[in-house]
């Protein structure tokens, strides 16, 4: 079977993310695939490295007919099975209709106008299908794919490095630095609990704003923004919990990730986190913007360790059934052989 893959998104972010690991994952098995990026070398390498060689393309705006043209034409000689398309861009800059299924890779609560061409539509959550078949797609043309992390454990990065004690209660935290992640409540309840430090790992919009913030609260010292990361397991492991404070946050790879390196998360119930999360079973949830609520959660795990232990116990559980990737790439492969027959 063949399958063309185009993902046209930013630099960082979670589906870019799950994006490289899934194409890396299925070049293991005998699928043949045919990859396009947007220009993103660090991304290329990665891929290339794996055994994967990328097609790198613009993706510009509404001017950019080169990139459309360059699609239609690799579509006609690699004559794909499907053509897998991530999120709008890539989505629209595909050739409508054609001997191939186009299918469209949903990680949101996308704009569906850019879909209208696809024959199928994958949703990497539950609650984003149901918004799918709410706006008019009949179910038998929408599916639900979860995603994968990695399982592979590291050795804790230093504390030294960024200047954090080792006896200090260590919070980690992940993300665009992007008024969605609602990092500033995380900065307002780590001024109410002494003694614990966080690391900020993520850039973006907010980060002059969030520096300055946790300036005026007075918790400068114990603050760490460490800006893109690529050693994640690392950071895991040196950590003692993770925090998702996210408003809007649809599913939430920093959540599986966490479970998948044994550490217990505390989340806001947005809906991804809310929809993974059974509280006080595979973690912690607290209400969106309430700081007081997140302050109960860090003292929580920082006082019982039991309480910490059976999280950590049943998130792993919940992960080994869900989000491997032997399981889910065997999902994938069972979804291709079925909308291409």
């Amino acid at each position: 079977m063949k399958v063309l893959q185009v993902m046209a998104g930013a630099e960082f972010g979670g589906a870019e993310e799950f994006f490289t690991r899934l194409v890396i994952a299925l070049h293991k098995t005998d699928l043949e695939q045919s990859v396009f990026i947007r220009e993103n070398p660090a991304r290329a390498e990665r891929l290339i490295q794996n055994g994967v060689k990328p097609t790198q393309l613009k993706f510009g705006g509404r001017f950019d007919f080169k990139t459309p043209w360059i699609l239609k034409r690799n579509i006609k000689s690699f004559k794909p099975d499907i053509v897998f398309s991530w999120m709008n861009r890539a989505t629209s800059m595909c050739p409508p209709k054609g001997a191939f299924i186009q299918v469209g890779r949903l990680g949101g609560y996308y704009n569906l106008k850019y879909y209208r061409d696809c024959d199928y539509l994958v949703a990497n959550t539950e609650d984003i299908v149901t918004y799918v078949v709410n706006n008019g797609w009949s179910k038998d043309k929408v599916f639900y794919l979860p995603n994968f992390v990695s399982d592979k454990r590291s050795q804790p990065i230093d504390r030294q490095l960024f200047n954090t004690p080792s006896s200090a209660p260590l919070i980690l935290a992940m993300g665009r630095l992007h008024e969605n992640k609602a990092f500033d409540v995380l900065l307002e309840a780590v001024s109410r609990v002494p003694n614990v430090y966080l690391w900020l790992a993520g850039d973006g919009p907010l980060r002059e704003v969030l520096e300055t913030q946790a300036e005026k609260l007075g918790i400068k010292s114990r603050i760490r923004f460490l800006g893109w990361r690529n050693d994640p397991e690392k950071l895991y492991a040196a950590a003692d919990m993770f925090v998702c404070p996210s408003r809007h946050e649809p599913l939430g790879n920093v959540i599986i990730e966490s479970w998948a390196q044994r550490i217990p998360v505390i989340a806001a119930d947005s809906l991804g986190p809310k929809d993974l999360i059974c509280h006080g079973e595979n973690g912690l949830l607290f209400s969106i913007d309430d700081v007081m609520g997140l302050v109960q959660g860090i003292k929580h795990l920082i006082e019982d360790n039991a309480l910490k232990e059976k999280l950590v116990f049943k998130a792993n559980q919940d992960f080994a059934e869900t989000f491997t990737e032997s399981i889910v790439v065997a999902k994938y492969r069972k979804f291709f052989d079925k909308v291409s027959q």
